[in-house]
Formats: structure tokens, C-alpha cells, sequence
């Protein structure tokens, strides 16, 4: 699912002329599954495009909580089996981990139309052969499965690589939710990548948020600009007094029966545990609130890409607020 800028002037389309051929990149690879220190930092050969692909020099990724599962393979018994023979059953099938990158074409293919050299975009790599722990990756104009797209210009590159991953699956949920203005929104895990797109998008549309999270991310959450935060540390916030139109679960930890006594007869409850398929429409949705300055990525921390051993070490410990980027060039 591609989103060029339909009125700009593409003028020539540059083609690829095989400058990359033989020519090495870094890239990080886990042959094994297991802690942070399965991930090394190898040479690879930097790909090609084919003609309906561009090539992006990859600015930065990031961790994200997929990045980490697939990682250490610690899924619930009951999906340890299905998700082990789609990855790979012994050790990693698609040994590049990232799921969301951001960074600036280099090349493009002959048959390439949308976008041209020097174009900043950001991306997932859905469905593709790799995954963007890579300086350069190839990644067809046209996307069946993923997304594609111009980088808004008033983030950073930084923050364009952590916009889609957690901000496409918080609109998904939010439309899912039917959320509009005026309604009561109670978002648990409001400080993670998520948690607090979905923070914002909600305040956006104009609901009423109360937002669950920590005590050491409230000053983070509250700049989002909710009416309430509930410490779940402290205060069981299944029983507040209040009932919600919409409960969101941005975190995969609580179900429908535990929070049926703050939900209003009519409400909608949803949960990133359940299937998401976000579509080029949710995905233009966040870009307008982005481009409205209403939505804007938390960036936790940002690692060199010769630390990612530290920085995967850091989301396991389940402190990581917003997202965490893994730099591959300097921010522009």
C-alpha cells in the first residue's frame, strides 16, 4: 500500500545503474533464537533493486515488542508451535529482524513512477525477504501487504521510523472502536508505542481519555494531553467509578471480563491480542493528524546500530516508553 504526493513534480525518474553491485553493507542478523546476544552485526551484499522496487539507505528502525518476540521466540505456549513453523521451526527463517524503518531513496527501478532518488520515505518491510536491521533494503512502489510513503515533513527521520508500526495499529483499533468526539476512552498501557498514538489520536478525534499506565510515565502521558491518569500500580482502575464507551488494551494484557464493570452496555472493547489488518486508509488518516501536528512520536531512547545488543537489552526489561530507534545514519 503505497502514498506518494499526487500534485508534486516527479520531472525524470532516475534509474538504477548498478553502482551497488559487489559493494558491502552492515546489516544484523540472529541465526538462533535466544537473548539479546544472538543479534551480530554482519557484511552483507547490498541488494539491487528489481524494476518495480526502490532502494532506501536506511536512516534508522527501531525495536519494537515484535522485534523482541520473534527474537527470543517467547510466545505463549499456544502459539509457540504455529508461530515457530511460520518462522522457522529450529532456528529463524527470516534471520533480519525490524519491522519499520525510515531513510532516503537511492535508486529506483525502471518501472518505478511514485517516487524518485532523494525522496525521504519510511516503510515496513511486510511480507519482504528481509527486515530493515539493514543500511540499504529494497522495497517494491506497490505494496500488497506493508506500507510505503513519503516521509511528513516536520519529523525527523528518527521519528518517521517509529510512526507506522505502533500508529497504523492504534488508528486500526480506534476506527475499530468507532471512536468519535464526546466519547469516554480508557487506553491501559497508555505509555508504549501504541498506547500512545492511541493517547493522541483519541484526544485528536476529540474523545475523553483516561489513560493507564505507570507512575514514571505519567509526566509522558500527560503531555498528551488526557484528563486522567491511573497509576495501575497503585489503583485498580477496574474499579473506578467511571464507565467508558471504548476500552483500549494497547499492551495484550487484560481481557473484555476484566474490565466488563467499567464498560458502559454499548461499548466497544479492543486489544492489539486480536487480529489487525490496518489498511492505506488508516495509514492516511495518521498522516493527516501527523501532518496537523496533533500526532507526533515519543522517541524513549535512540541507539547506534552498533548497539543493538543494549538497546534490545533495554525493551526486554519492559521500562521502554514510546519507542525505541536504532540509528543507521545521522538524522537529517
Amino acid at each position: 500500500m503505497s502514498v506518494a504526493l499526487q500534485d508534486r513534480d516527479l520531472g525524470t525518474t532516475p534509474q538504477f545503474t548498478g553502482i551497488y553491485n559487489g559493494n558491502n553493507m552492515k546489516a544484523i542478523k540472529y541465526k538462533k533464537y535466544g537473548s539479546p546476544d544472538v543479534l551480530t552485526i554482519v557484511d552483507v551484499d547490498t541488494p539491487q533493486p528489481k524494476d518495480d522496487e526502490i532502494l532506501v539507505r536506511v536512516y534508522a528502525t527501531t525495536v519494537t515488542s515484535g522485534d523482541v518476540r520473534l527474537r527470543a521466540s517467547n510466545f505463549p505456549l499456544v502459539a509457540l508451535l504455529p508461530v515457530r513453523l511460520m518462522f522457522g521451526v529450529f532456528k529463524p527463517r527470516k534471520q533480519i529482524l525490524g519491522h519499520e524503518l525510515s531513510g532516503v531513496i537511492e535508486a529506483v527501478g525502471k518501472d518505478v513512477t511514485q517516487f524518485k532518488v532523494g525522496d525521504g520515505v519510511l516503510a515496513t518491510p511486510t511480507m519482504l525477504s528481509t527486515g530493515s536491521y539493514a543500511e540499504y533494503i529494497c522495497i517494491p512502489q506497490e505494496r500488497k501487504k506493508g506500507f510505503l510513503c513519503l516521509k511528513p515533513n516536520n519529523l525527523t527521520f528518527y521519528e518517521a521510523a517509529a510512526l507506522l508500526v505502533g500508529g497504523v495499529t492504534a488508528m486500526f483499533l480506534l476506527n475499530k472502536a468507532k471512536i468519535s468526539k464526546g466519547l469516554r476512552v480508557l487506553i491501559y498501557g497508555a505509555s508504549g508505542s501504541v498506547g500512545s498514538y492511541a493517547v493522541q489520536i483519541a484526544t485528536a478525534m476529540g474523545a475523553s481519555v483516561v489513560a493507564v499506565c505507570s507512575g514514571s510515565s505519567s509526566n509522558m502521558v500527560e503531555s498528551f494531553g488526557v484528563d486522567r491518569i491511573v497509576d495501575y500500580k497503585t489503583e485498580d482502575f477496574t474499579g473506578l467509578e467511571d464507565q467508558f464507551d471504548v476500552v483500549l488494551d494497547a499492551v495484550g494484557k487484560i481481557s473484555k471480563a476484566e474490565v466488563k464493570a467499567i464498560l458502559k452496555p454499548s461499548a466497544s472493547f479492543v486489544s492489539v491480542q486480536s487480529l489487525t489488518n490496518p489498511t492505506q486508509e488508516h495509514l492516511r488518516q495518521l498522516l493527516e493528524l501527523v501532518e496537523e501536528q496533533k500526532v507526533r512520536p515519543y522517541i524513549d531512547k535512540t541507539f547506534p546500530f552498533t548497539e543493538i545488543i543494549a538497546a534490545h537489552e533495554y525493551v526486554d526489561t519492559g521500562r521502554k516508553k514510546g519507542n525505541v530507534v536504532i540509528a543507521f545514519a545521522e538524522d537529517e
